[in-house]
């Protein structure tokens, strides 16, 4: 299995092989998750100070904020699956 890697805004890159889930950001329970990341210090701003859009859950228990729409993220992702198969 080789590394592939997920462009997810402004030059950032995660390893598409660990994500979990992609999702918004705007329910109650994804806040609680990004203040308890925050806490436990496995949180991963990756905004650049703009407005998070996606938040991405790896399977390290890593929470990543991405300014990039979800929609956006996992199409990046379906399309780098594509190239490599």
């Amino acid at each position: 299995m080789s590394i592939q890697l997920l462009n997810i805004g402004f030059g950032n890159i995660v390893s598409a092989n660990r994500i979990i889930s992609i999702v918004s950001p705007e329910s109650a329970p994804i806040k609680r998750m990004i203040q308890d990341a925050r806490e436990r210090a496995v949180l991963i701003d990756a905004t650049y100070g703009r407005r998070t859009r996606a938040v991405i859950i790896m399977d390290s228990e890593h929470v990543i904020l991405s300014a990039v729409q979800p929609e956006t993220v996992a199409q990046r992702l379906i399309s780098n699956g594509q190239e490599e198969g």
